[in-house]
């Protein structure tokens, strides 16, 4: 890869698990739909503007808007929803290890569910130490009964897997300028979230302060919004491949603020798991391997 492209990569690394670290601050006075909510809102409104600048028309097709919608949910309001709800129980740094599981999802689901992705030797490796990391994670907490911190966990991974869902379907937004495909995904997700949150949470009757909203403000035009102009800026300039390696900085990026700025602190499991996740990806990656094949 070009300076450019591991510099941008970094970049959206940052933001990326900077969302962590906006979750937990708006957690202190917000509800978890709430913080999707506005994450969204704030995010669809930044996208469309730009799309409209870029000289791009939002599309009026009802299945493409339906699709959107699909998108929307595999992509933002489940995971979105799942890992807001997580870090009510979990540390932030915590959230992004088990996040960083998404590949591990993928490349599964991508065997079964596609024709030109299937598991080869060194992908199934990566994706049994992957899985023994969040054994490693996760397996203590299950064996002292699923208590709220269990529960959290679950969550995320659940919403990782969701990710990894929304990877697959994703490609049919192959053909649209990357810039439409994020307006409108973020967008459906907003028409979807305001009736659930309305009922569910009553946003209106929350009193957040301004580190409280300074912090959602920064979570849906920085870690969503910019967030996903670098994706597919990257995407283009620097393939799939090597976009694959922002996972590996995301729970860097989210320790470093976690540890310093939350003053969390992780046990030795979750440095294993940690570790471990990453020889997975490392595996599933390929290139490490190949680079030292003799």
């Amino acid at each position: 890869m070009t300076t450019k492209a591991w510099l941008l990569l970094i970049l959206l690394s940052v933001l990326w698990g900077g969302s962590f670290f906006f979750i937990e601050l708006t957690l202190q006075d917000l509800r978890p739909l709430t913080v999707v909510l506005g994450r969204v809102v704030l995010a669809a409104i930044a996208l469309t503007t730009f799309a409209y600048f870029q000289g791009h028309q939002m599309p009026t097709s009802a299945k493409l808007w339906r699709e959107f919608l699909v998108m929307g949910a595999l992509n933002n309001l489940i995971p979105f929803s799942l890992i807001s709800w997580g870090q009510l129980h979990i540390d932030s740094s915590l959230a992004a290890i088990l996040n960083a599981t998404t590949p591990v999802f993928g490349v599964v689901l991508a065997h079964f569910l596609t024709a030109d992705e299937q598991l080869s030797v060194n992908r199934l490796l990566g994706v049994i130490c992957g899985f023994f990391g969040v054994a490693v994670l996760v397996g203590t907490e299950v064996l002292s009964g699923l208590q709220l911190k269990g529960l959290g966990q679950f969550a995320v991974l659940l919403a990782a897997f969701s990710y990894a869902c929304a990877g697959i379907y994703g490609r049919r937004f192959r053909q649209l300028p990357a810039t439409v495909a994020a307006a409108g995904m973020v967008s459906g997700t907003a028409i979807m979230m305001a009736p659930l949150t309305l009922f569910l949470e009553r946003p209106w009757t929350a009193n957040p302060d301004w580190a409280s909203m300074s912090a959602l403000l920064a979570l849906g035009l920085f870690s969503t919004a910019i967030a996903y102009l670098l994706y597919f800026h990257i995407l283009a300039i620097a393939g799939a491949t090597n976009l694959l390696l922002v996972t590996f900085l995301i729970p860097l990026s989210a320790l470093l603020l976690g540890v310093f700025a939350l003053g969390e602190s992780l046990e030795w499991n979750a440095f294993a798991g940690m570790a471990l996740i990453f020889v997975g990806l490392v595996a599933i990656d390929g290139r490490l391997f190949t680079r030292f094949k003799f």
